[in-house]
């Protein structure tokens, strides 16, 4: 390891530390958003109907969200293994320094690019994106559009360990259960205007993702010891479900099949296709998602999903928002925030947990 080159040691670190595949499987979810945004983009080769028909950004969204779900978990119940509790004050300390600098920077010149008119923003939308409730509010203004989904990882850090903490395994575990049937109950509701709209994205409305990946990590060890779910994972046919994944995405058109069925059926096949890469990770599919340059894009995800909204703008036809400039200046900015303000906020985070949690 070259101790010489500070972002290669963070990297090489990450990779020691990391879940087999998660982050090729990060990369994906990226991708599937990227490509879903930059649809309709002047002289990308999808026009916005391939994009908007499959509903690519969204399902790149639902597969990030249920990575949140087990991966969070996954750690707690570590930490509970290790240490016998969950420091509730030590996991808000990690994630606040983890993801509050990134996307307040973001915020911060945002708002500078509308004070200075290069860009249109409306002041309605501040306040929310300000206080992490965009899920709860209509977005006017495409820059802080994306942030609905941030919004709503926020309230999933700040509820979840906590119940898991107050509530004990098994009963967070039921409580995660009952969002599998409470968040198609509410979403069919929306279909007719009683509970919210079909389109919304509050918490109670989406949080089914979330809880589908929570499940997973709870329930692996058991899952991995039935043979009926084990015939799953090993069928040579598995490959099909990634492609119903995609196939279900097109239904959103007919609202009421999309939002009372088809989404489930996506958060629950996500978490499935999960599991299969994180068991089968030294086969091909394995090998692949878990290859250096997959990892750097997973590594780089959460700041690309950041910045691509500033320059993946189909509604405005200037440089910037021209393909390929736009994706290069995507990751341009993607590289500039993990570099010069994740990483060291990262490092800061590492030396005050050493001083304050020790």
């Amino acid at each position: 390891m070259d101790q010489s080159n500070p972002n290669r040691v963070n990297i090489e670190q990450h990779q020691a530390q990391r879940i087999a595949s998660l982050d090729g499987l990060r990369a994906i979810s990226i991708g599937l958003v990227l490509i879903g945004h930059l649809s309709g983009t002047r002289y990308f080769p999808f026009p916005k109907s391939v994009g908007d028909f499959f509903s690519l950004a969204e399902v790149g969204v639902i597969v990030f969200f249920v990575i949140s779900g087990y991966l969070i978990t996954t750690l707690l119940l570590q930490e509970v293994a290790t240490t016998g509790r969950i420091h509730l004050l030590k996991f808000y300390f990690r994630r606040t320094l983890r993801i509050f600098p990134p996307y307040y920077t973001l915020l911060f010149v945002l708002i500078l690019l509308r004070l200075s008119g290069v860009i249109g923003l409306s002041k309605a939308d501040l306040f929310p994106a300000l206080t992490y409730t965009s899920n709860y509010f209509t977005r006017e203004s495409w820059y802080i559009g994306h942030t609905w989904s941030l919004a709503v990882e926020e309230q999933f850090y700040l509820l979840w360990p906590a119940a898991l903490l107050w509530l004990g395994k098994r009963r967070a575990g039921i409580c995660a259960a009952a969002l599998l049937v409470l968040c198609p109950m509410l979403r069919t509701l929306a279909i007719f205007h009683i509970w919210h709209s079909p389109e919304s994205t509050a918490f109670e409305i989406v949080a089914d993702s979330l809880a589908c990946g929570c499940l997973l990590a709870l329930l692996r060890e058991w899952l991995h010891q039935q043979g009926w779910y084990m015939r799953l994972l090993g069928a040579r046919a598995f490959f099909v479900l990634p492609l119903l994944i995609v196939a279900t995405s097109a239904l959103h058109r007919s609202t009421k099949i999309y939002y009372s069925v088809g989404l489930s059926f996506i958060n629950i096949s996500a978490a499935i296709c999960v599991d299969w890469c994180i068991t089968w990770h030294d086969g091909k599919v394995g090998r692949w998602l878990n290859a250096r340059g997959l990892v750097l894009i997973g590594v780089l995800s959460y700041s690309l999903y950041l910045w691509q909204q500033v320059f993946l703008n189909r509604t405005v036809t200037t440089i910037i928002t021209t393909f390929p400039l736009n994706l290069a200046l995507t990751s341009l900015a993607a590289m500039v925030s993990y570099y010069w303000i994740e990483t060291p906020s990262l490092r800061l985070r590492q030396r005050l947990e050493r001083r304050w949690f020790t």
